[in-house]
């Protein structure tokens, strides 16, 4: 694997972006950059976290600080994932190994789409920490059961169901006509039947015909030894249901914004849902994360960790696995400066009293 060099002047996850949608191209800066509708809620994401401040606390004593932690019986060396995104080879022509490359080196989990470019065995082969394999419940649920049966003998941690994102209308993708360039596609779902024919007479309905339910959740709970973990919920009904249903972990989502625009940001459900689980189950966020104290807002607000999606996807597409290697280390960085402003030594002592409230 070749490694490219940073360029000069990257200093900060958002220094990518801008060279990242100059290299990717505006058909694939459309797909990894773009939200559903007017693109409200993807901007909220990142303006939630904006309005949020952080109270500092002086001479705390920060002797044996760490940002370790334990997350579904696997050790990790600190609370910032990868999110399952598609198509890495869309960016980068070494795709979702490169970016395994680069969760190994900086020790992060990384979360591998069923949409990957790569098939999900190579994508996993001696990665450390163990990744989690995301999964969409295929009309087809045999084919489903198949792709869980792979994940278990491939080494994979956890999986990932992701329940939002039956349907949406990306308004930026549909101007810009995109679409995948020849020799990118989702390996992994080669050979996936066709759903049966609809009853509706809608497009959008019909798409949804036999889209995943609770009852399916729960199956796929029975048929695994895997943990489960639910992404896209947003509201604390639903987290409910999701531990009734035997989710082992719940992640705060609105897909990034590329579902139903409209949507709150996920930093501002993260305490209602947080609240709701009482501690029975890990809260993960994904959403809008750029910054180190991001990261740091999230956990004050019940998060156990967070996810990050498209950052890393600037980095990959910049400079291949060092860029997105070189992203996950900048945000561990801002979020050990920020543990030592706001006077945290570990990611245990990081409470709701971090988040100013104002006088």
């Amino acid at each position: 694997m070749a490694f490219e060099p940073i360029p000069d002047g990257i200093v900060c996850v958002p220094d990518y972006e801008a060279p990242a949608r100059e290299r990717m191209g505006e058909n694939a800066w459309a797909y990894v950059g773009g939200g559903a509708g007017e693109e409200t809620t993807l901007a909220e994401n990142r303006a939630a976290f904006a309005r949020l401040r952080l109270n500092t606390r002086v001479l705390a004593p920060m002797r044996g600080a760490h940002t370790r932690l334990e997350l579904l019986g696997q050790a990790l060396d600190h609370p910032i994932l990868i999110s399952p995104t598609a198509f890495h080879r869309l960016l980068h022509p070494e795709g979702e190994a490169a970016t395994a490359v680069a969760a190994a080196a900086t020790g992060s989990l990384m979360v591998v789409s069923a949409q990957a470019s790569l098939p999900l065995e190579s994508i996993a082969a001696g990665v450390r920490p163990a990744p989690w394999f995301q999964l969409y419940i295929q009309p087809d649920r045999a084919f489903t059961l198949a792709l869980v049966r792979r994940a278990e003998a491939a080494g994979y941690a956890a999986l990932v169901v992701t329940v939002d994102a039956p349907v949406s209308l990306r308004n930026r993708e549909q101007r810009a006509g995109f679409r995948l360039p020849p020799g990118v596609e989702a390996v992994n779902l080669r050979g996936a039947a066709a759903p049966p024919p609809a009853r509706s007479g809608s497009e959008i309905f019909a798409a949804v015909e036999h889209a995943a339910t609770w009852d399916d959740v729960a199956a796929l709970r029975a048929a695994t030894r895997l943990p489960i973990l639910l992404k896209g919920v947003l509201t604390p009904d639903d987290a409910e249901r999701a531990i009734e249903a035997g989710a082992a972990g719940i992640i705060v989502s609105n897909h990034g914004g590329r579902v139903l625009d409209t949507l709150p940001a996920t930093i501002e459900v993260l305490p209602a849902v947080a609240r709701a689980v009482a501690g029975r189950v890990p809260v993960l966020l994904d959403g809008g994360v750029r910054r180190g104290t991001d990261v740091l807002k999230a956990l004050a607000l019940g998060a156990r960790a967070v996810l990050v999606g498209r950052a890393p996807l600037h980095g990959l597409a910049v400079a291949g696995a060092m860029g997105a290697a070189h992203v996950m280390k900048l945000l561990r960085a801002e979020l050990e400066v920020a543990m030592v402003h706001t006077g945290c030594a570990t990611l245990d002592s990081i409470g709701p009293d971090v988040i100013w409230r104002g006088p």
